[in-house]
C-alpha cells in the first residue's frame, strides 16, 4: 500500500516544526521526530543553534577571534543536520537560526519574532538529572512567553518507535 501524497502547503501556511540544536544524545530523537512529522505533513524544520557569549576578555581582537571560531563551528554542525534534515523530509531543506546569548531567552525571542514558527520540538532527557533545562523551563513557568504548542518526545526512542508514532 502506498502512502497518500500531501500536497505541499503555501510558505505562509506551511507547519513549521523548531528543533533546538545542541550537544545532547537526545537531538538526534527530536530532530527525527521533527522530519517525520514534517514529511508526513507537509511542513519544514527549523533548526537554531544558540551560542553562549565568550567571556570578557581584556583584548577585542582575542574576543572577536573566539566568537568568529564559535559561530564557524555552529554553522559546519547546523549545515550536517541540515543534510540530515533534506534526507528525512525526502529533500527539504531546513531553515537555520544561529544566535548569541541564554539559550532559554534566545528561544523565546525567535518564536516571538517568527509568526511561521507553528511547534517546538524537544526531547527529554534520559539521564537522572531530569528532562533539560528547556524542558523543565517551559512546562513551567516559561511556558506563558509561547505562543506555540511544545511537542516533548521521549529522548529514549529508537527509530522504529519514532517511525511508527509520526
Amino acid at each position: 500500500m502506498t502512502e497518500p501524497t500531501v500536497s505541499a502547503p503555501s510558505p505562509e501556511h506551511q507547519r513549521i516544526f523548531l528543533v533546538v540544536v545542541d550537544d545532547s544524545p537526545e537531538l538526534k530523537v527530536a530532530l527525527r521526530y521533527a522530519c517525520l512529522r514534517a514529511k508526513k505533513s507537509g511542513g519544514r524544520v527549523a533548526l537554531l543553534t544558540v551560542m553562549e557569549p565568550t567571556e570578557a576578555q581584556s583584548w577585542l581582537a582575542v574576543e572577536n577571534l573566539m566568537r568568529e571560531e564559535q559561530r564557524s563551528e555552529a554553522e559546519q554542525k547546523l549545515q550536517k543536520l541540515a543534510r540530515e534534515v533534506n534526507g528525512l523530509t525526502g529533500g527539504t531543506l531546513p531553515i537555520l537560526y544561529i544566535r548569541e546569548g541564554d539559550p532559554r531567552d534566545q528561544l523565546t525571542a525567535l518564536i516571538q519574532e517568527e509568526p511561521r514558527i507553528s511547534i517546538l520540538v524537544l526531547a527529554a532527557s534520559t539521564g537522572p538529572e531530569g528532562p533539560g533545562p528547556l524542558i523543565t523551563h517551559f512546562t513551567g513557568r516559561g511556558v506563558v512567553k509561547l505562543q506555540i504548542p511544545v511537542t516533548v518526545v521521549p529522548g529514549g526512542l529508537s527509530n522504529e518507535q519514532l517511525d511508527a508514532i509520526t
